[in-house]
């Protein structure tokens, strides 16, 4: 059995993806042992990637108000659930998020806006802050804003823009069970777009949504065919309020299952642990970081997520270490050096409680 995994990670570093039964097998297998699997995954993630975690922190730059009717979105115009809504926030509040992101420790800032996809006046807008942040923050940019043509990829481009996101969430055949207002031909349209006009794609899944493995099979080949270089890989929140719900299939075991799945099918990509971490993987938490090699931390679109420290104690506590950006090393290299030992104090209850030194 043994002998499996090591085929497994050797032909990871060949780039040759795992056959479609081998694939099904590492969803579903009865005798998969998890960690030789992780272990196997780990192989080409630390050959490409060492033992370094990408951080990337998300701003929600404007919120709500959309026409589109993903089911899965809290934002979507099927959604009842009770999320702040709100325009394109201003300026300085966009610089001073993408400065304390910097400073927490990203590699990526990550601005995502609801609606189907910008205005050309919005976008301009969009180019002419992604300039002035390039020129401000040593870290790279992400824009999440729906559906974008040739135009408006160009501008995105010219300015810097490092990476568009734009999720295909599952696969083609099961597209119209989760949205009807646009279609999975709609989502391949603006990653091909994205590529031709010099912005790399970024393209992940939804998992939880009542899929079957087969699709996420599917989506795992669609995104290697593609050559998505940064798989962010979502666990379905069940956000009371929208059409799609929790399917009871994300165990803490089946999470780590299909990342270990993206990484030897994608060998070289980026692969992202993504919204639901916190709820779905739970105490398993860092065992991800064998197949994965970045993470979001302080939260997602609408729902809040682990914070900077406990995040960064686990990548420590695991093993591995934060990439970073030169801000954040300028930064730490200035705080006072602690030891993070364990140390107990007296209660004044009379009961000693363990506690553990933290970094100033």
């Amino acid at each position: 059995m043994f002998e499996t995994y090591s085929r497994l990670a050797k032909h990871a570093l060949r780039q040759q993806p795992p056959t479609q039964a081998e694939s099904l097998w590492i969803l579903d297998g009865e005798d998969v042992e998890l960690l030789p699997l992780l272990q196997a995954a780990f192989v080409p993630r630390q050959h490409h990637f060492g033992r370094t975690v990408m951080v990337h922190i998300l701003n929600n730059v404007q919120s709500g108000h959309c026409g589109e009717d993903c089911g899965y979105c809290a934002q979507s115009k099927s959604s009842t659930a009770p999320i702040r809504k709100y325009p394109m926030k201003g300026d300085e509040e966009i610089f001073a998020d993408a400065e304390a992101a910097a400073k927490a420790g990203a590699s990526r800032y990550c601005m995502a806006l609801s609606g189907r996809g910008p205005s050309l006046a919005q976008t301009r807008k969009l180019a002419g802050l992604i300039r002035e942040m390039k020129e401000r923050y040593p870290i790279e940019l992400c824009l999440s804003v729906g559906f974008v043509d040739e135009e408006r990829a160009r501008l995105l481009a010219a300015a810097g823009l490092d990476r568009l996101n734009h999720n295909l969430n599952t696969s083609e055949s099961r597209y119209r069970e989760i949205c009807s207002t646009h279609s999975y031909a709609d989502r391949l349209r603006t990653l091909a777009t994205a590529k031709k006009c010099g912005v790399e794609p970024c393209s992940g899944l939804i998992v939880g949504m009542g899929e079957e493995s087969k699709d996420i099979v599917e989506l795992a080949f669609k995104l290697r065919e593609l050559e998505v270089r940064s798989i962010p890989v979502n666990f379905l929140i069940p956000i009371e309020g929208n059409p799609l719900q929790g399917d009871g299939s994300l165990t803490p075991t089946r999470c780590l299952r299909v990342l270990a799945l993206m990484r030897l099918v994608n060998p070289v990509a980026e692969v992202r642990i993504s919204a639901g971490r916190e709820g779905h993987i739970r105490t398993l938490g860092a065992l991800a970081l064998w197949p994965a090699n970045s993470l979001f931390i302080e939260g997602y679109l609408t729902t809040r997520g682990a914070d900077e420290q406990e995040t960064y104690r686990m990548i420590e506590d695991a093993g591995f270490e934060v990439l970073g950006n030169p801000t954040y090393h300028a930064e730490r290299s200035r705080r006072e050096d602690s030891s993070g030992e364990l140390h107990v104090r007296d209660r004044e209850n009379g009961t000693l409680e363990p506690e553990s030194s933290e970094s100033s």
